[in-house]
């Protein structure tokens, strides 16, 4: 790409009027697709593990889990990190990303992978676990502010005076492009559209990246996508009932990646129209969920991992007697492994 905004350290409002992307910079199936073709050589195809209801104490068909915490870096971060560093040419001053640890973790990977200079900034509540990624790594690391929004000020600071490119956690087109690829390849895996293994996909939200890649992928998909957050942290909830983004409440167990002060604003119009709908469940339950996930079948999940999680095992979705449902496991930088 040229040096015009979309190649540069560019701001949010430079990339969206009133949250809508701008004409031809679609987020669809086609340009997921692409970029799925694009990063493919740099990311794990994540796979899929179905489980009997009953090992959970539920009742109805057995669940889907997709292990996305077996992506390169911990969490499904990897696939926007590289899809950012290779649809965007990177300065000599390399890039720089906020994040509650996981984006990081995920850009510093893609960074040493592709010999970019890396500069992360993080919260004072990012994990130890997501630290220590991110410096093992060997990207510059920034701790600084005790919530995600403070990291990103910091971070918009130094792109203001460096020139680096920003690599944003969510509100990026390319961000929501390489997660999108996720939606695509458990589609592939669970079946084809029309006679899919799967009904619902529940998916976790902070900023929405994740969903909103996702929901642009299984648009025109029988699968229905839901979206889960916390109690705590209810960005999207609080933006579909305003109409439009807004800021929300941003604390909780899982604030280290379900907490941004507002939802997305490339995401929004996505979630509007292709996110069924948006659940709730509080911080209890995604520990119990973390807690599940150890017991049953031994997986570490994050509190942001497990919170899709939860929403199954604490009722606050019901799949119907005959639906199909699965869970995006997405992140497992966690340092608890004694759940």
């Amino acid at each position: 790409m040229d040096g015009t905004a979309a190649g540069r350290g560019e701001t949010i409002e430079e990339r969206a009027v009133d949250g809508e992307a701008i004409e031809g910079e679609a987020i669809d199936r086609a340009a997921i697709a692409e970029t799925e073709a694009l990063i493919r050589p740099h990311v794990r195809r994540t796979p899929l593990l179905e489980v009997a209801a009953g090992d959970f104490g539920l009742a109805g068909r057995p669940l889907t889990l997709k292990l996305e915490f077996l992506q390169h870096s911990g969490s499904f971060k990897a696939r926007g990190a590289f899809a950012n560093l290779l649809l965007r040419q990177v300065p000599e001053a390399g890039v720089v990303a906020a994040s509650g640890g996981n984006h990081g973790a995920a850009v510093a990977h893609a960074a040493r992978a592709l010999g970019v200079r890396a500069r992360i900034f993080v919260p004072s509540v990012a994990s130890p676990a997501k630290i220590a990624r991110i410096e093992a790594s060997g990207a510059e690391l920034v701790v600084g502010g005790d919530l995600y929004a403070d990291a990103l000020a910091a971070a918009e600071a130094c792109i203001a005076e460096t020139g680096a490119l920003s690599v944003h956690a969510y509100d990026q087109r390319e961000t929501l492009l390489g997660q999108g690829t996720a939606g695509l390849e458990l589609e592939a895996q669970a079946g084809a559209p029309g006679a899919s293994g799967v009904d619902t996909l529940l998916v976790a939200v902070g900023g929405g990246g994740l969903i909103g890649g996702v929901a642009s992928a299984l648009a025109d998909s029988p699968i229905r996508v839901v979206g889960v957050e916390p109690e705590a942290a209810p960005t999207l909830y609080r933006a579909l009932e305003a109409g439009r983004p807004v800021d929300a409440p941003a604390g909780g167990l899982a604030a280290d990646s379900l907490a941004p002060k507002q939802v997305g604003r490339l995401m929004f119009p996505i979630a509007r129209d292709h996110v069924e709908r948006v659940v709730l469940v509080p911080d209890e339950a995604i520990a119990e969920a973390q807690a599940a996930l150890w017991r049953t079948l031994r997986i570490a999940s994050e509190p942001g991992g497990a919170a899709a999680f939860a929403a199954v095992l604490s009722g606050a979705y019901r799949p119907a007697p005959d639906e199909r449902v699965a869970v995006l496991l997405c992140g497992a930088n966690t340092h608890k492994v004694d759940l």
